[in-house]
């Protein structure tokens, strides 16, 4: 049976109604008549933004399309000054920010070149932009500063100037100091807007944006991606902008905040890897969400860069080469080892071990480097954070021996003064020189110099008479004093000029020049007058004769190819960003042509490839000997004196096949001993062509350049 509600309830029922209604009218009457135009104008409070979208830059590969170097999206975290400092407490925000970074396992930008932790002092390893940047900081401070401001000092006037509580611990004031400098000294220096966070991992964003700190905008950018680990020293590394660099740039229509080119590939083509950077105008509400977006203009990403470079034989010979000093390091050890147990050792520490060395190889129809290796090397992916501690280590991985290392040749030279001598009609083919051990023409001078076969046996042994062909053989000093003696140190040095001896290659990359011996410039390099003496050391590779690892294998390249010199250009071709353009084709370019009969390059040819295939020479020919007729090598070894108690150099030149030339290279091994010492990497990275050629041939669509 159903209540009947009384009276007082229903009454109770109307007045919380009329209530609640008139609480609901109130509010409403505030929100939108009192308050109401203030929310309307938060609301429809727009922004225009205009910012930079950054260009991709062009990718680098090798001479078969394989990538070397791309690119990868990533996230960097800026900090809008404006509404950080419009933080009641920017210093704590600060604080939670790098927390939050360093909850993630990420890293934030702190370029104050100041200690961590009391007592503070400034790093040992800073860089050369983080000292330009602080002078500037200084400078632009000015009187508040004393003159050479100690850390101390520095972080004294932070504390003021930023306002740093002192319930903040000395670490916290560090680390807030850190970032308030990395953002202030960009208004004394022109330089990039600073990135807080670059390569910002997912989880760190999402954190940042759910609690919702003051200041942090997220910009998609671009870093690069090395695919391989190898031609360290080719690719070279990009980087932010220098105060000189922006100067020049600048006049291109740079960003500040664009990374260029430092060294190698990416610094020698910067022009058609850097990309025109876009412009785009967002409009965003108060609260920052985006409501439209118009490009002004598109980006335009970088052109695509192929390289003459063959990437798997550039892996193979890095490797080779690495693992032949290894043993030759070894062997070394041992050798001193046992010499010390017989007491019969007399190199000090320091002169005798292997410090470094180089492998080059070239095309020998084209020039075209096809692999330059320098040892030791590095990993250029991670350069810039380990620059300082690369700098100091053992034997400079950071040098290019291959391009920049200069190294007397040694008896490699000999054959540039056989097709001289030859050539100008000094010598002919037929020509008979009896070794006599002792080069006595100027033994009145006080001056005899002497054939190694005389200095490095116990019996004093000599050649028996000696054509040229037998004297590059048994690369026999006597002949080749002879041979120089007659023609004079200035043809012997138009020769090597022709050859590519101390001349430019033609390579788009830092290169040393090195030096022909001659009588201009002899004091400067060996601070004493030119006399008959160097002549006849230059004849034979000394002297004051100095060339890279790259010109050796272009010379015996030329050699191989009876006298024609090809640039040693790098770049095969440009591309545009989506592949369809053709940008730049290069050429086959002829650089010189050393003219000599076709008789007169036989026999050199002939003499070089009995170097390697001669019995005679088993240190050499017992690698080159096995290998079949479509295989066979032409050589010349050279040992490069440094000086008393010290070890030599070993210089190996060869080419390949000898009838059919295709490939050359050049090895030195810094106190490598001896050439013969380098022959046994010759022969594998000598292997491994033919063998990635012979596997190209039967494989459809591989190794074949793109078109």
């Amino acid at each position: 049976m159903n209540k009947i509600l009384s009276k007082s309830r229903v009454a109770f029922l109307a007045v919380l109604l009329t209530v609640m209604l008139a609480v609901y009218l109130i509010f409403l009457y505030q929100l939108q008549i009192i308050e109401g135009e203030e929310y309307y104008a938060r609301s429809s409070a727009i922004v225009n933004e205009k910012s930079t979208i950054t260009a991709a830059r062009g990718n680098i590969l090798d001479r078969y399309g394989r990538t070397l170097i791309s690119n990868k999206e990533i996230y960097n975290l800026k900090i809008d000054t404006t509404k950080l400092f419009a933080d009641d407490d920017p210093n704590a925000t600060i604080l939670a920010l790098v927390s939050l970074v360093r909850d993630y396992g990420d890293e934030y930008t702190d370029d104050l070149p100041v200690s961590m932790t009391p007592p503070f002092e400034y790093n040992e390893d800073m860089t050369a932009i983080q000292r330009t940047m602080l002078e500037a900081y200084i400078k632009d401070k000015g009187s508040s500063l004393p003159n050479n401001p100690t850390a101390v000092d520095l972080m004294g006037y932070m504390r003021s100037r930023y306002k740093i509580d002192n319930n903040y611990t000395a670490e916290e004031m560090r680390i807030i100091a850190g970032v308030r400098y990395s953002i202030n000294v960009r208004y004394a220096i022109n330089t990039a807007d600073y990135v807080f966070v670059e390569d910002a991992s997912m989880k760190l964003i999402t954190s940042i944006m759910e609690t919702k700190l003051a200041g942090i905008n997220v910009d998609r950018a671009y870093t690069r991606e090395y695919q391989t680990k190898y031609a360290a020293h080719l690719l070279g590394y990009t980087g932010l902008m220098t105060q000189e660099e922006f100067e020049r740039y600048s006049l291109l229509n740079y960003s500040t905040d664009a990374m260029v080119g430092k060294d190698g590939v990416e610094y020698a083509f910067e022009n058609y890897l850097h990309g025109n950077d876009g412009t785009v105008i967002e409009t965003k509400n108060s609260s920052g969400t985006v409501l439209a977006t118009v490009y002004e203009k598109e980006p335009e990403p970088g052109n695509h860069v192929y390289l003459t470079i063959d990437l798997s034989l550039q892996e193979q010979m890095e490797r080779i080469l690495d693992s032949g000093v290894n043993i030759l390091i070894k062997e070394r050890i041992n050798t001193m080892n046992e010499q010390k147990a017989m007491g019969t050792w007399t190199y000090e520490d320091g002169l005798w071990e292997v410090t470094g060395a180089a492998a080059v190889a070239v095309n020998v129809k084209t020039g075209e480097p096809l692999a330059i290796c320098s040892w030791p090397t590095y990993d250029v992916s991670t350069i810039i954070e380990n620059y300082a501690a690369l700098l100091k280590e053992d034997n400079a991985p950071l040098f290019n021996r291959a391009l920049n290392g200069a190294y007397a040749p040694g008896s490699t030279f000999k054959p540039c003064t056989a097709v001289a001598g030859l050539s100008k009609g000094i010598i002919n083919t037929e020509t008979l020189v009896d070794c006599m051990g002792v080069y006595t023409r100027y033994a009145a001078d006080g001056y005899a110099p002497e054939c190694w076969i005389w200095s490095s046996t116990k019996d004093h042994l000599t050649h028996p008479e000696e054509n040229v062909t037998t004297a590059l053989r048994d690369s026999c000093n006597y002949f080749f004093y002879t041979v120089g003696n007659d023609l004079g140190v200035d043809d012997l040095g138009e020769f090597a000029h022709a050859f590519g001896l101390g001349v430019s290659t033609g390579i788009e990359l830092n290169e040393a020049e090195g030096n022909m011996s001659n009588q201009a410039n002899h004091m400067d390099y060996a601070g004493a007058e030119w006399r008959i003496g160097d002549t006849l050391q230059a004849a034979i590779g000394q002297s004051d004769s100095v060339f890279t690892p790259l010109q050796l294998a272009e010379y015996v390249a030329t050699v191989a190819n009876s006298g024609t010199r090809y640039s040693a250009s790098i770049l095969k071709q440009v591309r545009s960003y989506d592949y369809s353009t053709t940008v730049f084709e290069r050429g086959t370019q002829i650089e010189s042509v050393v003219e000599s009969a076709d008789y007169n390059w036989d026999a050199v040819h002939q003499g070089m490839f009995l170097v390697a295939n001669d019995w005679s020479n088993e240190a050499v020919s017992k690698y080159f000997i096995p290998l079949p007729n479509s295989r066979k090598v032409a050589a010349k070894t050279g040992t490069a004196q440094k000086g008393e108690g010290i070890i030599n150099d070993g210089i190996f030149i060869c080419y390949a096949p000898f009838h059919n030339p295709e490939i050359a290279i050049a090895i030195v091994v810094e106190r490598g001993g001896a050439g013969a010492n380098c022959a046994f990497m010759a022969r594998q990275m000598m292997d491994v062509y033919f063998n990635m050629k012979s596997y190209s041939d039967s494989s459809e669509g591989e190794m074949s350049l793109l078109k």
